[in-house]
């Protein structure tokens, strides 16, 4: 099986794959890929419906090269606890922030919420978050104010004047049920318009099924968020490390 990186012939043949509707498992038998690349190349190109071969074969050689260029002070360079393979956290570190774009959220968010996620200690300062990104506090900054707004995050006091951002075991319930609260908003004001368009009317008609449809899925969500909060709490055993989680500022 051949290793290394795709070629640009190859990542053509992943967008035929796509195209023609194969499964990665398909597409990378046909390439003798493990289906693991194909699914780590088509997640953080876009994903199977925006997946387009010359801007993923383009997007690469950029990250390669701002890699080489930040190899000396970058993130990557560091050692992993738990014997992690740093190549392998940095690719699926890109993966789930090329997952969280697809769900609808800004670049620069997704990435801070990939690194709170991936980190052991579920919590970074602005300094750890602008090394590790490579970003501007500022940016950093603005992306933690659109995650708090959105449950996903939350700031806790740090040493000194330093903040921590934070996401705990709880943050994904309350983003949930953020957006049950959300969609029944949108349910109420459907009724409203029924009301105001006539609930014989084509156009009432239209957003008397739309509220009955949210109204269901509104509930099922904050229901099944109810039921299931306690996986979130629940606590699995960890091999000990072996090292320290390294800190990307150099202070303990």
């Amino acid at each position: 099986m051949p290793g290394g990186r795709l070629t640009q012939q190859e990542r053509q043949q992943i967008g035929l794959g796509l195209a023609d509707g194969l499964a990665y498992a398909e597409i990378a038998r046909r390439l003798d890929r493990p289906t693991s690349t194909i699914t780590r190349e088509v997640m953080r190109n876009g994903g199977p419906t925006g997946y387009r071969a010359d801007l993923a074969h383009r997007a690469t050689e950029r990250r390669a090269h701002r890699r080489r260029q930040a190899a000396p002070r970058g993130a990557e360079a560091l050692p992993q606890a738990y014997g992690r393979d740093p190549e392998a956290v940095r690719e699926f570190e890109e993966v789930l922030t090329t997952v969280y774009m697809a769900s609808g959220m800004p670049k620069m968010m997704a990435g801070v919420m990939a690194c709170l996620c991936i980190s052991d200690t579920g919590s970074l300062t602005a300094a750890e978050l602008v090394q590790r990104l490579q970003v501007s506090p500022a940016s950093v900054s603005k992306a933690i104010t659109f995650l708090e707004s959105q449950g996903l995050a939350r700031r806790e006091p740090g040493e000194g004047r330093r903040e921590r951002y934070v996401v705990d075991d709880d943050v994904w319930y309350q983003s949930m049920m953020a957006a049950a609260r959300s969609t029944a908003q949108i349910v109420a004001t459907a009724r409203q318009g029924v009301g105001v368009l006539g609930p014989g009317t084509p156009a009432g008609a239209r957003l008397e099924n739309i509220a009955r449809f949210l109204d269901f899925v509104s509930e099922s969500i904050a229901r099944a968020a109810e039921q299931a909060r306690a996986i979130l709490h629940a606590k699995v055993e960890a091999p000990a490390p072996d090292a320290e989680e390294p800190s990307v500022t150099g202070t303990p």
